[in-house]
């Protein structure tokens, strides 16, 4: 049986669509692994731009944002989870 999370689905698509790449919507629906890696990515390209490897930096930007997509789409479609394993919830949506 799937259990409706406590978090605000507007707040985490939001986060997910402003802020994605960063992971900031993980940290606030509790996935700490996944908000890490995220912002570890970020830190990643940022510095591969930096120090002048830009395919090095557009393989990890590439890797970021498609999580982030895939992330946010996940969100949008009501199938996305916090962490403690429940569904962010889209108003209306029924749980089986």
């Amino acid at each position: 049986m799937k259990i409706k999370s406590e978090k605000s689905y507007a707040v985490a698509v939001c986060l997910s669509g402003i802020f994605g790449v960063l992971g900031i919507q993980h940290f606030y629906l509790g996935r700490w692994v996944e908000g890490s890696v995220d912002m570890l990515l970020s830190i990643g390209w940022l510095y591969y731009f930096i120090v002048d490897k830009p395919f090095v930096a557009a393989i990890y930007l590439g890797i970021d944002l498609l999580h982030s997509f895939i992330t946010t789409i996940l969100l949008l479609i009501g199938n996305f989870k916090d962490g403690k394993g429940r569904v962010v919830c889209y108003p209306g949506q029924k749980l089986n």
